[in-house]
């Protein structure tokens, strides 16, 4: 049996390749959203407009997935990986320095390539090094993607000044992107076995010319639609909530500290859902289940926002859980590498195409109407439709992959 499909087997150094170059993959996108009125001030543009630099890396991370299994096909999955961390932190320090509002959407479209291209290589890295543990592993990543917004939407105001100097914070962010990819450079060098084209090199089964995405397989689809669904609501959230708030009566900073107290309550979901989820129910039922808790969470910040913290913290534990375990469904389906990067390909495609429409719609609703009010309503009718969908689109007995470790001795 290949080093990596044997159990535990570089489980250490994976988990921690995999978060500490996740960390690298949303401050670039989640902390324009607590920068938005500086960003308007400075560059004078409206909310339609702002809402392009939410929706467009979000689309791009749909329109690219396809090209992320196209790319460990020539060049391997860890190269994959450290080209698109490369291209997110070198865009984000042009944007940083970028005059006007046209350059910014232009460099904003770079990152987004860049996170689009890493998506579904992530999943192949986890089935091709520890197969035996998908949720521990995508929980592994997915909390640092979490971690990332945290710590982006706490500190993107403060590292403004008051000044609001928004380029100064956009700079530490692709820096600190910087220093995410050289630790993910040093630690995975080292990895017993390694994702390459070949499958005469690592023996996991990746063949140099595999078949095409299969672009109508209902599966992939059906993945697409849960996947996007949950985008919707982080995205539109993350990029409008502190500026909801704002209008609210809340100062900036307390605002964008909002976003990073529902990351940081994700984050418990992130780390804690996955530890379990291979062991206990199944995928549907977890879903189902996690769904709800977003629903109830976005009620309550339509109808009774003077309990705003509390929605915010109900919003997180259930998004957080949908997350990784949305992540995990194409390596709970798939039997190989090559069927894994296809199905997540084509679950990233729609997801983020879908989800992209968010942070737009909620723009040009709040232009057009003068308050986000009917925005608010459209997410909560997108989180009980991820709830239906949840039930009725993920096969049934997907997960329980593990139910107990083996016995040592």
């Amino acid at each position: 049996m290949p080093p990596s499909h044997r159990r535990g087997a570089g489980l250490g150094p994976t988990v921690a390749a995999l978060f500490l170059v996740a960390l690298a993959l949303r401050p670039p996108l989640v902390g324009i959203g607590p920068l938005l009125p500086a960003i308007q001030r400075d560059l004078g543009i409206g909310h339609a407009p702002a809402g392009l630099l939410g929706a467009i890396p979000v689309l791009c991370m749909g329109i690219f997935a396809p090209l992320g299994s196209w790319l460990v096909r020539r060049i391997g999955a860890e190269a994959a990986v450290t080209l698109a961390v490369a291209a997110i932190a070198g865009f984000g320090l042009l944007r940083a320095a970028a005059p006007e509002f046209g350059t910014v959407l232009v460099t904003t479209f770079a990152i987004g390539v860049g996170i689009g291209l890493v998506g579904p290589v992530l999943p192949i890295v986890v089935h091709g090094r520890v197969p035996d543990r998908p949720a521990l592993a995508t929980g592994a990543y997915a909390s640092g993607i979490i971690l990332g917004a945290t710590v982006a939407g706490a500190v993107a105001v403060p590292l403004a000044g008051p000044s609001g100097d928004w380029r100064r914070t956009l700079a530490v962010f692709a820096l600190a992107g910087a220093g995410s990819l050289l630790v993910w450079l040093a630690l995975e060098r080292p990895a017993a076995t390694r994702i390459r084209p070949s499958p005469a090199v690592d023996g996991v089964g990746l063949a140099t010319d595999p078949p095409p995405i299969p672009w109508r397989d209902r599966r992939g689809w059906a993945l697409a639609v849960v996947f996007g669904l949950e985008s919707v609501l982080f995205y539109a959230v993350i990029a409008w909530l502190p500026l909801i708030q704002i209008e609210r009566g809340w100062d900036e900073a307390s605002a964008g500290v909002l976003v990073a107290l529902m990351n940081g309550v994700s984050l418990v979901s992130v780390l804690g859902v996955p530890a379990l989820a291979d062991r206990r129910g199944e995928r549907r039922l977890q879903l189902v289940a996690s769904s709800s808790l977003s629903l109830i969470g976005l009620l309550g910040l339509t109808t009774a926002p003077g309990l705003v913290v509390l929605w915010v913290c109900v919003l997180g534990l259930g998004l957080g859980a949908v997350f990784p375990l949305a992540m995990t469904l194409p390596v709970d389906l798939a039997t190989d590498p090559h069927e894994v990067g296809r199905l997540a390909a084509i679950m990233l495609l729609g997801g983020y195409g879908l989800s992209a429409v968010g942070p737009l719609l909620l723009g040009v609703l709040r232009d057009g109407l003068g308050d986000f009010e009917a925005g608010l309503w459209l997410l909560v009718a997108t989180a009980g439709g991820l709830g239906l969908a949840s039930w009725r689109l993920v096969p049934p007995g997907l997960g329980r992959r593990v139910e107990a470790e083996p016995t040592v001795g």
